[in-house]
């Protein structure tokens, strides 16, 4: 019998484990847990790579750059302005966006290539 299937974007933005979506996916930050504590479903082979960092750091560069043109146009601020809200804005969006991007690669590598996962 097959198993259901777990929408891919909605394992990624509920950070949980693609076979069953309900088991998290991660035990700290961006570290994955060794097997999905509700199914068994092995996490130790999965390799997202750089693929997720460099998806976050085009998206986010591409967002934060045109935001702080937009404020320098906008409002001309001194500089210390940018240079102490860039960081302060960078940052919470950088761990926000990456953790939901390091799912839906664990999700894609489990729908789509599950040998690599030991499947």
């Amino acid at each position: 019998m097959a198993e259901p299937q777990v929408a891919i974007l909605q394992a990624a933005l509920r950070c949980r484990c693609p076979r069953c979506g309900t088991g998290k996916l991660f035990k700290g930050l961006l570290t994955l847990q060794q097997a999905c504590p509700v199914c068994g479903l092995d996490f130790g082979q999965s390799d997202t790579g750089d693929a997720g960092a460099v998806i976050v750091i085009i998206v986010l560069g591409a967002i934060v750059l045109g935001l702080a043109f937009w404020v320098e146009f906008r409002f001309n601020p001194p500089l210390w302005v940018h240079a102490i809200l860039w960081p302060m804005v960078t940052l919470p969006l950088a761990i926000l966006i990456t953790r939901p991007m390091k799912a839906a690669l664990v999700a894609l590598q489990f729908r789509t290539r599950p040998n690599e996962m030991g499947l």
